[in-house]
């Protein structure tokens, strides 16, 4: 594990980087999208030895942005901007290190992690497979009261008009946008009391809707972040991880099909 540093949009980013067990190279890897707001949730240490080590124990480079603006990166914070942009920088990042199979990359996100996870599956073609873990899917519908409403409240644009920037960070308005190159692991708590799992699911009967390749789990007696499911989670992630960016499996079939 190693505590790194690069360059996005002329700012030094700060993050981690993980390897896997010896083996022959090059790699698959995956990038890890962390959830929250503020300098409370900021990736330290203990937190990457437990998300990201996790995965490069599975046998991937896992490389994790702490984002503009927090855990020692320079900007200002925001929510769904140019955060998003310096965790699309960790692409040329990973390609650099020269280990990595760059035909075999992954995403990972969490929460607001997951948000940023589809804005970054709008933009490139680049990843075999992504999970999003307790996601908003659908801020423009969401109540100005909302847990997720209120955190991004402290990130809005006064020069741009609001529903333009909620619709913006809401994966069911664009879904018609994301490649169908890129099976979509949607993961959610029906316990999730930040991010009500209704998003997850109408997300999902989009995607049907689309014919798009995805799965969905909705984890009984789970909260936000799984706890208590973790192990069960961690196996189904793997599985996703493994099948599709790993082994580079076809794209699964979508619509109507068999018996």
């Amino acid at each position: 594990m190693y505590a790194i540093s690069y360059a996005s949009e002329g700012l030094r980013i700060r993050g981690f980087l993980a390897l896997p067990p010896a083996g022959s190279s090059p790699y698959p890897a995956v990038i890890f999208n962390r959830g929250g707001a503020g300098e409370r949730a900021v990736l330290q240490a203990e937190g990457a030895y437990q998300y990201l080590g996790t995965i490069a124990s599975w046998g991937y480079v896992v490389a994790a942005s702490n984002y503009r603006g927090q855990g020692g990166s320079d900007g200002t914070e925001q929510w769904g901007d140019g955060d998003v942009r310096d965790a699309l920088n960790l692409i040329p990042l990973l390609d650099e290190l020269g280990t990595v199979d760059m035909d075999r990359l992954g995403l990972v996100g969490g929460s607001r992690g997951g948000m940023m996870a589809f804005m970054m599956l709008r933009r490139t073609q680049a990843f075999r497979a992504a999970v999003t873990i307790g996601a908003p899917t659908m801020l423009h519908r969401c109540s100005p009261q909302s847990p997720t409403r209120r955190m991004f409240n402290r990130f809005l644009n006064p020069a741009q008009p609001i529903e333009e920037q909620l619709r913006e960070r809401s994966v069911i308005v664009w879904a018609h946008e994301l490649p169908r190159t890129t099976p979509l692991l949607i993961l959610h708590g029906t316990g999730d009391s930040r991010v009500e799992p209704e998003q997850s699911l109408h997300l999902a009967l989009e995607l049907q809707r689309l014919q798009f390749p995805y799965k969905l789990i909705l984890y009984d007696n789970a909260d936000h972040i799984l706890a208590g499911r973790r192990n069960e989670s961690d196996y189904d992630i793997r599985w996703w991880l493994d099948h599709y960016v790993r082994d580079r499996a076809p794209i699964p079939k979508t619509g109507p099909h068999g018996a």
